[in-house]
């Protein structure tokens, strides 16, 4: 072995070691640290200027009490995990990731997915244990498999088709896709793909779906639609049989904040007015949904909901005329 890269893996090596003993406890003594890593006080010195050189801020003070400390920085150091800790934090996420923490979702699997990546493996089995004995209560997302949440990421993550059973029209039917993103919706997770065997784009709700598989055979990335924008539009239109569209004379915030977002697509115009597209098995239901959000509307689409919306006024106009009569 040279000598060199020998003694420079050494310190490599060693100066990690320091750095997670900073990590473990706020405060170690010089010699303490010496003394954990088999070197002089002098050699710790030089080790924690070379933590200070890769942006860790590391603080010293001097006398009784005095010692080593690690600081906080602007931004957030590469963490060093020992098994028990990597087990619990692994746990924790597929929680999150499974619907336990309302709007957690999404964040937690994106953290559990680069923290897979890292995983020993003999670590994995500890955390599929433990993780089956964590359970929750309340509202929050429909609860999906968390290994088929981390199965589905893993895919999205390394380009590779991804096969699934999936109810359509009264059966289950296997489906081949080139998954692009899972999409967490205040509810449910999704998957935006692209389905092989009808040549196009889709969104499947994760918690129909069964026997999830993921392949090694890799697939060059399509040009793909923004996925949140059509998982919503999918989810709050496309799966009703009636669409509709309305021009709200209010602000799209205001709106937004009135209506969740799986129930309509709400697009600001200017002027304080915004687009508003939602669906229904029933139009009635939809425009009425409009109506009780308190603003002024047009219709915009379809053409048939403009005469509806008369011969609803006209019965509005009779009952309340036969209230105001005698008694």
């Amino acid at each position: 072995m040279d000598v060199a890269n020998g003694d420079e893996r050494g310190t490599t090596e060693r100066v990690l070691t320091l750095l997670g003993l900073l990590q473990q406890r706020q405060l170690w003594t010089g010699p303490e640290l010496a003394g954990r890593l088999g070197v002089t006080p002098r050699t710790v010195r030089r080790d924690v200027e070379r933590l200070r050189t890769l942006g860790y801020p590391v603080h010293a003070t001097q006398g009784v009490g005095g010692g080593y400390r690690l600081g906080r920085g602007q931004d957030l150091p590469p963490l060093l995990l020992d098994d028990q800790e990597a087990i619990a934090i692994a746990v924790s996420l597929l929680a999150g990731a499974g619907g336990a923490v309302a709007g957690a979702g999404d964040a937690a699997l994106g953290a559990l997915s680069k923290l897979d990546r890292v995983l020993p493996a003999r670590l994995r089995h500890e955390v599929r244990a433990l993780s089956g004995s964590v359970e929750s209560f309340g509202g929050g997302r429909t609860p999906v498999d968390p290994e088929m949440l981390m199965t589905l990421a893993r895919a999205c993550r390394d380009e590779v088709e991804a096969g699934f059973d999936y109810p359509s029209g009264g059966e289950v039917r296997r489906r081949r896709v080139e998954p692009y993103r899972l999409v967490a919706s205040d509810r449910r997770w999704y998957l935006l793909a692209y389905d092989l065997d009808r040549d196009g784009w889709r969104s499947f709700r994760v918690d129909r779906m069964a026997g999830v598989t993921a392949r090694t055979w890799r697939f060059s990335p399509r040009a793909a639609p923004d996925a949140a924008a059509y998982v919503q539009e999918s989810v709050a239109s496309r799966v009703y049989p009636h669409q509709a569209r309305f021009l709200v004379h209010a602000p799209a915030d205001t709106v937004r904040a009135q209506v969740p977002p799986s129930a309509a697509v709400v697009r600001p115009c200017g002027a304080g007015r915004c687009e508003v597209l939602s669906g229904g098995g029933n139009l009635d239901f939809v425009l009425m949904h409009v109506l009780l959000l308190g603003h002024a509307f047009e219709v915009l689409d379809p053409p048939e909901l403009v005469g509806r919306c008369r011969e609803l006024a006209q019965r509005l106009l009779a009952a309340g005329a036969a209230d105001a009569g005698p008694v």
